[in-house]
């Protein structure tokens, strides 16, 4: 019976969920495969059809509505016949290389598929696909047209015969089966979709273009805009800026395998400015052209120099064609490398050091980057210029203390205007400072050193040294007496401690300075309020400062790296098992936040932790042991107030022992009560 049929695919049900609607399920991923598809039938163009920036289907009152379009890839590769549509494209897992070599017959291309999967992909995101090829040798009417189509219901219905053994698939030709077309090639269309969204043009071709490698005189791929007919983009390599001094040549860099060299090629660096999304972020790996994995450290453990910029910004592309010479190396998806295989281990030993080079290399280009954006924000020089018009000396020294500040701030925080301003009003009290005393080093160490100006210079340097200093000094015993009657009075709220913490870390961590605040902590707390939203459906508040009306579930701040739960409880008040357990998971879900974005948009946590201010514990035995284990693995910190209090004021009564010194006033004159 099955004898009539003109076109069978003999496959599983289960290889067609696994291999086509599980793997590939972004419109990106699809067309890459399709375009690699064309490029072994050696296409020389490739035109793909396809609505920009819309969804293929919308949700419509909890069913899936398709919205009627259609997207169009068509090349002018060899094409099919019938024969060859069910001897190699129906048939799932046939090895184009093995049976047919490894170049393709025209161009000589390289071919890049491998295991026959990638004709399943578009079920990933449709339900229907229409396929209409012309090949074999032209005849006096033109190529003969093999028109199939393939509807994923059917396919996924399995089917018996009389024997009870499962049936194989046939799709219905088409109305243009068995007629003629002047040239060969290969028109795929697409229909019935799953609720998945077009990229925009612009973000289409940037995840098409960091997919594929290749360059050929011989090769191109258009993207049209179905909805805008004068909307075309011509598909090229991805393009990035990368940063002055950074870029490191792999060409002359074989992998070591044994007793062999390796071949490679291609380059890394760091990236001039974040990336505009995850396909431009690490090192792309290709082989044949086609990427097979994307890596952003090869694997790399920590503490290495310049560890956590080149995690953020690093960026390049490799070419290794040994990859791909044995499939055992590379993933049945062929989205990642197998890095424990023969070949894996040495490539990402490779990868590990020239990643060291690479980050130790980029540390002095990375400050330099910062520190230009923060003159292009800050307008420095110009308001430098306006101020002291006349005095070129000023301007040098508030730029020298400036650009001491600047180079450890991250991208976030060098846009911010309050944040700038800070950094410049440092600098204007502080440059001026520095560059005195070093001129007055200078003046004392002549023979013929004039002592009126040393007197004068000396007492500049004065005024501009108790001036920086008694600004803090002011700011900090104004806090620490604030502190003290709040944490010594029963009916204080747990929200104004909550403010006044969040004010001043420094209570917390006395080496805390304003220039180790990272402004762009007020993004992250806002990221992290969507992010728990979209985790757990619930909306939490993490700031006592931002906004006043609401109360807050905990507070957030920042430290050396250090994203910081602080749960807070009013005085004399003991911690019970609920409200620790509570605490415990708000600080489990900061955690899983900062191991999943530590590096989005220059912003850099290494690690979360719980700190826990009340003044007595009133917890259960399995409750106590969690705090215990917590604190063992430094995960937790625990103080009362009173403690607090003691500890804050000790490490700062040294510091404001030297203020008072230079203020000319006695120790008792300012004293903290």
């Amino acid at each position: 019976m099955q004898l009539n049929h003109k076109y069978t695919m003999q496959i599983s049900r289960l290889t067609i969920d696994k291999l086509g609607i599980r793997m590939y399920d972004r419109v990106s991923a699809v067309l890459a495969e399709l375009i690699a598809n064309a490029y072994d039938a050696d296409a020389e163009t490739v035109t793909i059809n396809l609505p920009f920036g819309e969804y293929l289907a919308k949700k419509v009152e909890g069913k899936i509505k398709d919205q009627g379009y259609e997207i169009v890839i068509e090349d002018d590769g060899s094409g099919m016949t019938a024969e060859e549509v069910n001897n190699y494209y129906l048939k799932v897992g046939y090895d184009r290389r093995s049976k047919r070599g490894e170049l393709t017959s025209k161009h000589n291309r390289l071919v890049m598929g491998r295991k026959g999967i990638g004709k399943l992909a578009p079920f990933g995101i449709c339900h229907e696909v229409e396929i209409i090829s012309a090949g074999g040798d032209p005849t006096d009417n033109g190529y003969i047209v093999s028109n199939l189509v393939l509807d994923l219901e059917d396919m996924l219905e399995e089917k018996v015969d009389e024997s009870g053994n499962i049936m194989p698939y046939n799709p219905k030709p088409g109305r243009y089966d068995g007629t003629y077309k002047e040239s060969s090639g290969t028109k795929l269309i697409l229909r019935h979709f799953d609720r998945r969204r077009v990229p925009r043009g612009e973000d289409l071709h940037r995840q098409l273009a960091a997919r594929f490698g290749i360059s050929r005189d011989d090769w191109s791929v258009w993207l049209e805009d179905s909805l805008r007919g004068n909307s075309s983009i011509e598909l090229g390599t991805l393009k990035i800026d990368v940063m002055d001094g950074t870029r490191i040549s792999v060409n002359n860099r074989p992998v070591k395998y044994e007793n062999r060299e390796l071949e490679v090629s291609g380059w890394v660096a760091y990236a001039k400015d974040p990336y505009k999304d995850e396909v431009m972020a690490g090192v792309r790996i290709y082989a044949r052209g086609k990427i097979v994995a994307q890596t952003r450290d090869f694997d790399i453990k920590t503490g290495f120099t310049g560890e956590f910029k080149m995690r953020s910004y690093l960026t390049g592309e490799i070419h290794a064609e040994w990859l791909d010479k044995d499939e055992d190396f590379i993933r049945t998806d062929r989205q990642d490398i197998i890095w424990n295989s023969d070949l894996g281990v040495p490539l990402r030993d490779w990868g590990q050091e020239l990643l060291r080079e690479l980050a130790a290399k980029a540390e002095t280009s990375t400050r330099r980057r910062i520190w230009d954006i923060f003159l292009e924000e800050s307008q420095l020089k110009r308001q430098l210029k306006e101020r002291f018009p006349d005095d070129n000396a000023m301007r040098v020294s508030i730029l020298k203390a400036a650009r001491l500040l600047v180079p450890n701030m991250d991208r976030g925080s060098v846009k911010n205007r309050k944040y700038i301003k800070r950094i410049i009003d440092f600098a204007y009290a502080v440059g001026p400072h520095r560059d005195l005393l070093k001129t007055l080093d200078d003046i004392a160490s002549l023979e013929h050193g004039t002592t009126d100006v040393i007197l004068s210079l000396f007492e500049k340097a004065r005024l501009v040294e108790i001036y920086s200093l008694g600004q803090v000094a002011q700011e900090r015993v104004e806090v620490i007496k604030r502190l003290r009657k709040l944490a010594t009075n029963p009916s204080t709220v747990e929200n104004a401690l909550q403010q006044l913490i969040e004010r001043a870390p420094w209570i917390l961590h006395p080496d805390w300075t304003p220039l180790s605040y990272n402004k762009s902590l007020s993004t992250t707390r806002e990221n992290f309020q969507s992010w728990y939203y979209g985790q757990y459906k619930k909306e939490i508040v993490t700031s006592a400062v931002d906004d006043s009306t609401k109360r807050p579930d905990f507070i957030m701040i920042n430290y050396e790296g250090l994203l910081e739960v602080v749960e807070i409880k009013r005085p004399h008040h003991k911690l019970k098992d609920d409200e620790f357990n509570r605490a415990f998971d708000y600080f489990q879900a900061v955690r899983k936040f900062v191991e999943e974005t530590t590096t989005s948009e220059g912003v850099q946590f290494s690690k979360a932790r719980l700190t826990i201010v009340c003044d007595g514990l009133a917890l259960g035995t399995r409750t106590l042991e969690l705090k215990n284990r917590m604190q063992t693995d430094l995960d937790l910190i625990h103080k009362s107030w009173i403690g607090l209090l003691e500890a804050t004021t000790t490490r700062h009564e040294d510091f404001l022992q030297k203020v008072r010194e230079l203020q000319g006033r006695s120790p008792e004159s300012t004293e903290i009560e």
